[in-house]
């Protein structure tokens, strides 16, 4: 599992001039190597790590790993040393595939999923469809990896060293099946090269992340990776057809030889034909290759069906019989931070936490909750600093045109003014109320709540932190509801 040494070659690496040393182990960060590791010096959006060969010499380094700008300068540094040089065009890609290799494990059967929204649903219900078939599962992502075996992650797609050591300390822990996100960035920087999957799932495709990709282009091109790229031409593209963008992802697919399994509303070979709200969820009526099925989904909200068969899909793509895959779906359990139940008033009023970071995803995740409620739909919404600026005035325009009363705060600032993130997303909100303080916020739409009213607490989801200039503050919107129902009820000591 990656404590042995090797030499440079049985990584499928070829050095400059013919050297060959002992590998100890693998490392990006050149404060984490020793002696006799590889270092990978990767080009990055603001230095490249070239700049960092000379400290992993000095920790003992035996070979780097780089690109011809990484080898240009470090030079002299390099010419001064006994370390091997391995030059290629791709360094990030092929870290990956030699992550991969020291490792040396990973789930047998392995899934991935990209796309704007929906990702940390659809593996955690492939992970629970999984589980309820007997299999011992995890999901890896946002909320770290669960299941079957956990342990926290940093990123929602690890880079190829922490996501490989992970895969392998899964494999030794008994775990045969996983599913990933597999995000924007992740694929963009080749972190999945090196994971072999049977499936990859497309969810939607709406504005995000264009700080980091610039266009919406560069921004789909980036997720198009997964089936251009990652998933090997025998594997199988699960595709949801109801998202603007799906035909042109089957399209991608099936150039690559893979076959394609489409999900949605419309005529595919898994499609959602009707539902049914009430106040606790959903009655799906669905068909499979023109069969029908129906389901009872213990879920709020509509989108969770388009997820829910989106992870049937990868589920039968990856070999699970469909009959028994359907018949799990009154088992699975809401994801935590989506669309869940954070806590009731006593007039029944419900107050609900979503992730919903997005313009689209807000406007999905209220509409949504909209078919479940009888009286008003109140929504607190804010905006992340150092994050895509221009979605700002679109995520209040999506709130005020989806709810009844809006509620403006803070979300996570990090190292922006707080109050002109305010302003930018006041901007597209009109009549919405400004309220910096993020748990102000929540008390004042829970007292907002009357009988068949119901609260949307948006954009920070599973999170247990609000991020403030270089500082993490502890924040659980779930916490926080619950104690603004309790401070209002009477009943906090």
């Amino acid at each position: 599992m990656g404590d042995t040494r090797r030499r440079l070659s049985q990584l499928a690496l070829t050095a400059r001039g013919g050297r060959d040393p002992d590998i100890s182990g693998l490392a990006v960060d050149s404060r984490l190597v020793r002696e006799g590791f590889l270092f990978a010096a990767l080009p990055g959006s603001r230095v490249h790590g070239g700049d960092f060969i000379q400290y992993a010499l000095r920790m003992g380094a035996s070979a780097i790993l780089t690109d011809a700008e990484g080898a240009r300068i470090a030079a002299a540094e390099l010419a001064a040393s006994q370390a091997a040089l391995v030059v290629v065009e791709d360094p990030r890609q092929t870290l990956a595939l030699t992550a991969a290799l020291w490792f040396g494990a990973q789930p047998a059967t392995m899934v991935a999923v990209t796309g704007t929204n929906g990702k940390t649903s659809v593996s955690t219900f492939v992970r629970q469809i999984w589980t309820e078939l007997g299999h011992d599962a995890v999901n890896l992502g946002t909320t770290g990896v669960e299941g079957a075996w956990t342990a926290p992650l940093a990123h929602t797609t690890p880079e190829p060293i922490t996501l490989h050591r992970c895969l392998a300390e899964a494999v030794a822990n008994g775990v045969t099946h996983a599913a990933m996100e597999a995000s924007s960035h992740g694929l963009e920087q080749r972190r999945l090269d090196g994971v072999v999957l049977k499936a990859a799932g497309f969810t939607n495709f709406t504005q995000d992340h264009l700080d980091y990709h610039e266009t919406f282009e560069a921004y789909f091109a980036a997720k198009a990776g997964l089936f251009r790229r990652v998933l090997p031409p025998d594997g199988v593209a699960v595709i949801n057809m109801d998202d603007p963008k799906g035909a042109e992802m089957r399209a991608i697919a099936a150039a690559r030889g893979q076959n394609v399994l489409t999900v949605g509303r419309g005529p595919c070979d898994l499609s959602l034909t009707n539902q049914r709200f009430d106040a606790t969820g959903q009655d799906l009526l669905f068909s499979w290759r023109g069969k029908a099925y129906q389901a009872r989904l213990d879920l709020i909200g509509g989108f969770q069906a388009e997820n829910i068969l989106l992870a049937c899909g990868l589920v039968i793509a990856s070999g699970g019989a469909p009959e028994r895959v359907f018949e799990t779906l009154p088992h699975l359990g809401t994801v935590r931070g989506r669309m869940q139940l954070a806590a009731t008033r006593a007039n029944g009023a419900a107050v609900f936490v979503d992730y919903s970071h997005t313009p689209d995803a807000v406007a999905t995740a209220l509409r949504a909750l909209r078919p479940h409620v009888m009286g008003r739909l109140v929504a607190i919404v804010g905006a992340g600093g150092d994050r895509d600026p221009y979605k700002r005035p679109l995520m209040g325009k999506a709130a005020v045109e989806n709810a009844d009363i809006v509620i403006i705060t803070d979300d996570n600032p990090r190292s922006e003014d707080p109050a002109l993130i305010r302003a930018a997303v006041m901007q597209g909100a009109p009549g919405a109320t400004e309220v910096g303080d993020r748990a102000e916020a929540i008390l004042r739409g829970v007292d907002t709540l009357e009988p068949g009213d119901a609260l949307l607490i948006c954009g920070k989801g599973h999170e247990t932190g609000q991020v403030v200039g270089d500082q993490v503050l502890p924040f659980d919107d779930v916490e926080q509801a619950s104690i603004a129902v309790a401070a209002l009820e009477g009943r906090l000591a």
